[in-house]
């Protein structure tokens, strides 16, 4: 079927092969292993001339459909779920990255992606190029010959920050370069990320895809766009001598050493999950819009952060790329570190808990916990106030999350 919307096509994937028992669910296959007719035939599968499955660290038939409705819904080349989203980030770059080799990113991170760059990678001659991605001039300047890929989220996670992805795209592109995006904060169906120039999605499906935290996993998106024979590191990487490049090395390479690959159960959920997203999403994202307006009028905010607000320095920006429902997380600043830990000690709904699009509301005082092991320089440079709380908004009703916040605050 051709034009069909979202919410149809999500529902309506086929399997790859017919189920015996003509199942409406993609069975969930538990299972590590699989059995061949021949040598010849198992020789075949592992050296990947055939798409036979033959060990579940790197394919599974229950993984394999999900990866499959999401490459329906999405248009992408190739979808890879690992069990993480920071899996798919760690997998994501490690594909692309070299020793001697740069990626250019934001200070703006979550904090362990934050980590990842400057750390880990970096104890492998991967330098984190920090810089400001809302200032084009300035990434134009601190990209050259090593850069591997720019790495952004497009709405930070928690400072919401957003940077223009088709002028980032079109100085990368220029200088053959890729965009790497983690759009967890944002669905599918809200934005298409290949539109705005984006190579290479990253999205944390523990979140709204996974429909209650049922499970953790993550996703890397392929959308082909790029020509892998024009990146640099092709000097190094014989994989990138392919125009699928990137896929091929993460695919036959990165992710079977790593071992990361998603869970045939997890799988399972998250395929059902995926198909409700829409509109359990539509639910809290208003909710999240009209919360963000009422804590405005309330005298101990001092303030609030949402790209959806008009007062938002990214409103305009967030409208073009994700219209009017960015997403359905907000935060908000309080007149002390002491008041934020007052406040939610007090929260008798709202759960104090970490993670985002729960269909509970969670709320965490990011500066003191996701931050919890950086330095108090290294936490104003990555603009994590001790002021701030972050809100994710669940599927209770707004009147009744706005009474828990007002009682927590009196």
């Amino acid at each position: 079927m051709e034009n069909i919307s979202f919410e149809t096509r999500v529902l309506h994937t086929s399997f790859e092969k017919e189920d015996p028992y003509h199942s409406l669910s993609m069975p969930v296959y538990n299972t590590a292993a699989y059995e061949f007719a021949t040598a010849e035939e198992m020789e075949e599968a592992f050296c990947g001339r055939t798409a036979d499955h033959a060990y579940s660290r790197i394919t599974n038939p229950t993984v394999q459909y999900f990866e499959q409705r999401i490459r329906e819904v999405t248009g992408a080349m190739s979808v890879t779920a690992l069990n993480s989203g920071m899996a798919a980030i760690s997998n994501a770059l490690i594909t692309l990255a070299r020793a001697g080799g740069n990626i250019v990113t934001s200070s703006h991170l979550f904090g362990n992606t934050y980590s990842l760059l400057k750390t880990t990678l970096g104890a492998f001659g991967v330098e984190a190029r920090f810089c400001d991605l809302t200032n084009v001039e300035e990434v134009r300047k601190r990209i050259d010959g090593n850069t591997c890929a720019l790495f952004l989220e497009v709405i930070t996670n928690p400072q919401m920050e957003v940077a223009d992805l088709k002028a980032l795209a079109d100085v990368l592109h220029a200088a053959q370069v890729p965009l790497v995006a983690d759009t967890t904060l944002v669905p599918f169906h809200v934005f298409r990320a290949a539109d705005f120039g984006v190579d290479i999605e990253i999205v944390s499906s523990t979140k709204y895809i996974s429909g209650g935290a049922t499970g953790l996993g993550g996703l890397i998106i392929d959308y082909g766009t790029f020509d892998w024979r024009r990146l640099h590191s092709g000097q190094t990487q014989p994989a990138f001598d392919r125009s699928d490049g990137f896929s091929f090395r993460l695919r036959k390479e990165v992710h079977r050493n790593l071992g990361a690959y998603m869970t045939p159960q997890v799988a399972y959920m998250q395929t059902l999950g995926l198909e409700t997203m829409e509109v359990r999403f539509a639910r809290q994202a208003e909710t999240c819009l009209r919360l963000a307006r009422e804590l405005q009028a309330l005298p101990a905010v001092e303030s609030v952060n949402y790209p959806g607000l008009e007062t938002s320095a990214y409103h305009q920006l967030s409208m073009r790329q994700f219209g009017a429902l960015p997403c359905a997380m907000l935060t908000f600043d309080l007149a002390s570190r002491e008041v934020c830990f007052r406040f939610m000690n007090r929260l008798k709904m709202i759960r104090r808990a970490t993670n985002l699009f729960d269909n509970k509301s969670l709320a965490i005082h990011p500066a003191s916990t996701i931050y919890g092991s950086f330095t108090e320089e290294q936490r104003r440079a990555m603009d994590a106030s001790q002021k701030t709380i972050r809100l994710s908004v669940g599927l209770e009703k707004e009147t009744d999350l706005l009474n828990d916040i007002i009682q927590a605050l009196s």
